[in-house]
């Protein structure tokens, strides 16, 4: 991969560019071909019998106004830890490009509708997330529906609503974040690859806050494999179809519960895998996915499932032809 890579960052939703969900760019990278496509054309390069695995959370509003010291700022929710108690991020309000780099442990920061939150630590290897209890009447969830609005970035320089960060298979909530690699799906295109005969199955992985830290690692994250996908998965796997991913989340959570051979078992609760070079895919064999900065924790898990020479030929070739980065832009089709 170019370490002069040229990025575009798409700033709004292909449906203000005038385009529906699956009309972005497709870059289906195979070691044989790189083919420029659109992602309503996605089932034209997979097989009768192969099988697409899919996120079903669903978005939260998880960015909350509140102040520290009288000062304004953002909070960014970033899990439900079992406890009850919060990972939360805190920004400076508006559409920064970092966090408050100077939280300390024993603050309280005031929220909407007379709640608050006192930071409790911070998370060992993570500066910039912080684990909280939240003082609030009712669940922090209703708190985040009433007065929350979704996370963005400095990047996209327009609020949007929930809507436009939900998927068309979100129906669990608990991201904080979308999960984006499906944000392209639409009933069309899940109609198109049940005709053709591709398998298409659930699993569940709440995502937290996106690491802007080149190096920083993935941070714990809840999912759930059911015991029907991870039927579904061995069935493929054993067949020699292909299990496709749909995004790093979905990655994650089936990894998490392969054993060294690539047999999966249905599991929940937390996982804190790292996949990478050193820990390559076992049961993943294709992979939809956006387009992430180079360096990021989100690209080694590419590596992991299609080598480093195919995701830099992918990244430089994205480059060259102006493919747009990050949640609203476009996609690539990884088969290995």
């Amino acid at each position: 991969m170019s370490t002069h890579l040229q990025t575009h960052s798409a700033t709004e939703p292909a449906e203000a560019r005038g385009l529906e969900r699956d009309e972005v760019r497709l870059l289906v990278a195979a070691p044989d071909r790189l083919v420029d496509s659109v992602f309503l054309e996605l089932p034209d390069f997979l097989e009768p019998g192969d099988l697409v695995v899919v996120n079903r959370s669903a978005t939260l509003a998880a960015s909350v106004d509140g102040t520290r010291s009288g000062v304004p700022v953002e909070v960014h929710f970033a899990s439900a830890l079992d406890d009850g108690t919060w990972v939360v991020e805190v920004r400076p309000q508006g559409l920064s490009f970092g966090p408050v780099a100077d939280v300390a442990v024993g603050e309280r920061i005031g929220l909407p509708a007379g709640a608050w939150l006192d930071v409790l630590e911070t998370l060992p290897g993570q500066a910039r997330l912080h684990r909280a209890a939240v003082a609030v009447e009712g669940p922090v969830t209703a708190l985040l529906g009433r007065h929350g609005r979704p996370i963005s970035y400095g990047y996209v320089p327009r609020r949007w609503p929930l809507s436009a960060y939900q998927t068309v298979f979100a129906v669990e909530p608990g991201s904080a974040e979308m999960p984006s690699a499906a944000r392209p799906f639409t009933p069309r295109t899940v109609t198109d690859l049940a005709t053709r005969g591709v398998l298409v199955a659930p699993v569940t992985l709440h995502t937290g806050v996106s690491s802007p830290e080149v190096g920083e690692p993935p941070n714990p994250e809840r999912f759930d494999v059911p015991a029907t996908t991870a039927a579904l998965v061995n069935s493929v796997h054993w067949r020699g179809g292909r299990v496709v991913a749909v995004g790093t989340t979905v990655t994650r959570a089936l990894e998490t519960v392969a054993d060294a051979a690539g047999f999966v078992r249905p599991g929940r609760g937390w996982t804190d895998l790292v996949l990478g070079t050193d820990r390559p895919a076992r049961v993943v064999t294709g992979l939809v996915t956006g387009w992430h900065e180079p360096g990021a924790s989100h690209v080694h898990l590419l590596e992991a499932v299609a080598g480093p020479a195919l995701v830099a030929d992918a990244y430089d070739h994205a480059g060259r032809e102006g493919y747009l980065w990050h949640e609203f832009g476009d996609s690539c089709l990884l088969l290995p």
